[in-house]
């Protein structure tokens, strides 16, 4: 047993009497305005972005084999 639509339009028309139709739409004004201004705050944090952090400086390639006396290994894998 849940809320239902037709419970739900009850509810709205109790408190739309009790309140005043005035007042009721000032609130729902509200709540718009407080809505705007959380999707502002969204898009302004979505502006800040950080800036990339600066490049390292560029080195010269690495040689692969510094000492004349180093071989790479045998293959010692059985052949088929």
């Amino acid at each position: 047993m849940g809320i239902s639509l037709p419970h739900i339009l009850i509810f709205a028309v109790v408190a739309i009497l009790l309140l005043g139709g005035g007042r009721f739409s000032s609130m729902m004004g509200d709540v718009a305005k407080g809505v705007k201004q959380f999707k502002k705050g969204m898009a302004e944090e979505d502006e800040e972005k950080p800036k990339p952090a600066a490049r390292l400086q560029a080195q010269p390639p690495v040689d692969p084999n510094p000492s004349a006396e180093l071989q790479p290994m045998k293959d010692d894998r059985p052949q088929v």
